[in-house]
């Protein structure tokens, strides 16, 4: 630890002295991050100026002036979750332009100036393609219920589920394929628990449980994916326990989020990703003079009020050339392709990102922006051991003993024979990583993925592009293998503990079995404390009575009931015979 602590005062000491020649206060330096960044390349032309880490009443004389558009107005608006707040232009900025930012921060006596110069992008005339979703049907392969006759996700199949495993449901987004794509809960047997169809020609992604507010919620994202960009465009969506809707965030300054991240802190903002088009000289990767570059975009979005508090642009932070892939002359150029963002555990603010397209993950400070250190890639800042080199390498996370996680694809072009998962150790007296751990289950993923340390030490596994779901021992043990139909994909695949009580009420639909008999299907969309059903018949439906009981036998039971009644209604149980819902009454 101690090392690691020298190591990052190096790197602190060099911010400190690149801001300071660019006529920032030592004072503020340290302190206060101005988005746009200093030397930004590309800003959206909607952008608005962000200050984080000092009071709002701590902002003053902002100066916003544009070489093409000349001094802008605006008003600042507060963060509710940090300290800071964000200049509104009245007007967006040109294309192409130059932005120089001034404001003076501090108590009164401790004043400092902050600057940032940065460039608006020039925006391509290009249009994307947004393909609809294959959804495809098949005897099997689609799951189908007489009660919720709207929710059809694909049929998912265990094939190893050992004692051992970690406790919990498990979490995936099944995308085109077979059924229907969105958001889906199965319990730890694989049975389905939760399904939220999405809209025709949308998907979801990155479906998991967070905290916010103090409350565990779930989140994922939504929107339409641009395939040929291999990125999305979209919202990210929290909805509460009860399966209610409680907030939508949107990426800031003109953007769409992307699929994949979204990570709520603990203070109520997000971290997500964002994707931007713009015209750039793509010669020293051996691209066009005039063409189009891909960017990756960082933000952190402050949830209660949607303002940006923090912004990074891969462009202009890593040059295109480190990228393993080649330009295209017409097409656009996805020279980085960022997919994960993992805070620091020793909560500095400042966070790795991982790169698929550079082989790399790279040490973000949320401050200036500055790239502190690499993993990996062509420039890596450390000594790569024997078997620490990725290839298209999706999902780095840093774990809480200092070591990172990932899912390294190593495809596509193939660069390994399989994919596997490594977890890796930083030596930063030495400069050097080493293997700690390396899982592989003869798949070969060519996009998505992920691994997550479980509570136990497990690791569950996500096979991405690969319809795969598996669960490891920390000693390698295959403990939880499934698949859903191919060609299917989820993005990512989780385990969590999770309780829910829908705000719905409970299905219920009645099919004459014979003349004297009927069976009654009931299910609760979400529900997870269900342990048995109760069937209540009767002349009207104000005169019900209870006629039948029967365990809960997945996500929807049936239950053979004497045909002698006109209306019928089922009430959802719990383990201690409580009544935690009831249906409406239907006519037989």
């Amino acid at each position: 630890m101690r090392e690691r602590t020298a190591w990052r005062g190096l790197c602190a000491f060099a911010v400190l002295v690149a801001l300071l020649t660019t006529g920032t206060s030592a004072w503020a330096a340290p302190s206060v991050a101005v988005s746009p960044l200093n030397g930004t390349p590309d800003a959206s032309p909607w952008t608005q100026i962000s200050f984080l880490g000092v009071p709002v009443g701590q902002i003053a004389d902002v100066s916003v002036v544009g070489s093409r558009t000349g001094r802008h107005s605006g008003h600042i608006k507060a963060y509710a979750t940090a300290s800071g707040g964000s200049f509104l232009p009245t007007s967006p900025f040109a294309q192409g332009e130059r932005v120089s930012v001034s404001a003076v921060v501090g108590p009164k006596g401790h004043t400092a100036t902050v600057r940032s110069t940065f460039t608006i992008a020039s925006l391509p005339a290009y249009t994307i393609a947004y393909p609809k979703p294959v959804q495809l049907s098949g005897h099997g392969l689609v799951q189908a219920f007489q009660s919720a006759p709207k929710v059809q996700p694909p049929v998912v199949s265990v094939t190893a589920n050992s004692p051992a495993a970690g406790e919990g449901d498990i979490f995936l987004t099944p995308t085109h394929g077979y059924g229907q794509p969105g958001p889906m809960i199965l319990d730890p047997q694989g049975g389905l628990l939760w399904f939220h169809a999405v809209p025709s020609g949308d998907a979801a992604a990155d479906f998991q449980v967070q905290s916010y507010r103090g409350e565990p919620v779930l989140t994922w994202w939504e929107g339409r994916i641009a395939t040929s960009l291999g990125v999305g465009f979209g919202r990210d969506e929290i909805v509460n326990s009860s399966y209610k809707p409680i907030g939508s965030v949107d990426a800031g300054n003109g953007y769409q989020a992307d699929l994949h991240e979204f990570q709520i802190t603990p203070q109520g903002s997000a971290f997500l990703t964002a994707y931007s088009l713009v015209d750039a000289d793509l010669s020293s990767a051996g691209g066009p003079s005039q063409g189009i570059l891909q960017d990756a975009v960082v933000q952190e979005v402050d949830i209660p009020t949607g303002l940006v508090m923090f912004e990074w642009h891969a462009y202009g932070h890593v040059a295109i050339a480190d990228s393993y892939g080649s330009p295209k002359a017409t097409e656009p150029w996805d020279f980085f392709h960022l997919n994960s963002i993992s805070l620091d555990p020793w909560g500095d603010g400042n966070f790795v990102v991982s790169s698929r397209n550079t082989w790399a993950a790279y040490e973000i400070n949320h401050v200036s922006g500055n790239v502190e250190w690499r993993l990996g890639g062509k420039h890596s800042s450390f000594k790569m051991g024997p078997g620490t080199g990725t290839a298209y390498q999706h999902d780095v996370q840093w774990q809480p003993d200092g070591t990172l996680t990932i899912f390294d694809n190593g495809a596509t072009p193939k660069a390994h024979s399989e994919s596997r998962v490594i977890r890796e150790k930083i030596d930063w007296k030495k400069r050097s990583v080493s293997l700690v751990s390396r899982y592989t289950n003869k798949l070969l993923s060519g996009s998505q993925g992920d691994d997550q340390v479980l509570a136990n030490g497990d690791s569950f596994v996500g096979w991405g592009e690969e319809p795969d779901l598996t669960e490891f021992s920390p000693t390698g043990q295959l403990l939880f293998a499934a698949h859903f139909p191919y060609p299917g994909q989820s993005y990512r695949a989780y385990r969590f503990p999770w309780s829910a009580t829908p705000a719905s009420q409970p299905a219920i639909a009645v099919k004459a079995a014979s003349a004297s008999a009927v069976t009654v299907y009931a299910s609760w969309n979400g529900a997870t404390a269900v342990s048995s059903w109760r069937v209540l018949g009767g002349a009207s439906s104000s005169s019900l009575a209870p006629v039948a009981t029967a365990p809960r036998g997945g996500f929807e039971t049936a239950i053979a009931v004497g045909g002698g009644y006109a209306y019928f209604a089922v009430q959802a149980l719990s383990g201690s015979g409580q009544i935690i819902g009831t249906s409406a009454a239907v006519a037989r």
